[in-house]
């Protein structure tokens, strides 16, 4: 662990970021140039205290899960990314599997969108970042542990996770995640994490195998989807998904469908996120 470099380059990107790119107001009293240490805390979820002692070089080495969270906090680029793992005596992480992170250039989408509810997924379902609007339409799915951090497999083990999705879209929703599935193992055909979700969803679910026999082939680009909310009843979505040139990850924008949905996200936003329970 480098912990003078490591220091500087933390204290040199936080100064560097402007509050607005990360969707905080950028007041007239701010008297630093860039984001305020507990602005970094709160972004990354970890303590002030924590982020001071990093900058002053005096910290204990960061696991990767904290080094992730400030990644993402100080939207760095993955070259940036990379370099804060090494520093920080690290290996980075793969381009691809489970400890890929949300891409700068997503992020800064996410905080562009403000009021619109948008996810950043990798491809095979894993989401890796939200913006406030979707944690507050869907809750918090990201840092989930083992196979839950996956969309599909907790579609089809966890009848908690169907409550959100009226009962006469879920077959459309079943069919829709297994065809966009079938699409990611074509193109990683000799990936283990694909291979081993797709062996480990055979075992768990009758409903995923016989699905996964009709071998149905489909990347979701646009859909339609009605959230069942326990605070301002049901929300129909338009969903459109755009996907990165080397399909690693993709961005889901949600927007309402029709002038109810857009009232009930209103006042969704002024309930906020205490009226909606952490996902099952």
């Amino acid at each position: 662990m480098q912990r003078d470099q490591l220091a500087d380059f933390l204290r040199r990107r936080r100064e560097a970021i402007r509050p607005a790119e990360v969707g905080l107001a950028d007041g007239p009293r701010r008297r630093t140039t860039g984001l305020r240490r507990e602005e970094v805390a709160m972004l990354a979820g970890m303590s002030v205290d924590y982020v001071v002692r990093l900058e002053q070089g005096r910290s204990s080495r960061p696991s990767t899960q904290l080094l992730g969270a400030l990644a993402r906090a100080l939207r760095l680029s993955d070259d940036e990314r990379d370099h804060l793992f090494h520093l920080a005596g690290h290996q980075p992480p793969p381009a691809d599997g489970v400890a890929r992170l949300a891409r700068a250039g997503l992020l800064r989408l996410l905080d562009l969108l403000g009021d619109t509810p948008a996810l950043v997924l990798s491809d095979l379902g894993e989401v890796l970042a939200q913006n406030r609007a979707a944690v507050l339409l869907s809750g918090d799915q990201t840092g989930l542990p083992g196979d839950r951090r996956y969309v599909a497999h907790r579609w089809f083990t966890d009848p908690a996770a169907r409550e959100l999705c009226p009962p006469e879209e879920r077959e459309h929703h079943s069919r829709g995640l297994v065809a966009d599935l079938r699409a990611v193992v074509g193109r990683r055909p000799d990936d283990p994490e694909v291979t081993g979700l797709v062996a480990r969803l055979v075992e768990a679910s009758a409903e995923f195998r016989g699905l996964w026999a009709g071998h149905e082939v489909a990347v979701r680009r646009s859909d339609r989807k009605t959230f069942v909310h326990p605070g301002v009843g049901d929300l129909v979505m338009n969903c459109e998904t755009l996907v990165t040139p080397d399909r690693g990850q993709q961005l889901l924008v949600l927007t309402p469908a029709d002038a109810a949905t857009r009232e009930r996200l209103d006042l969704l936003r002024v309930l906020g996120v205490e009226e909606f329970p952490a996902v099952p």
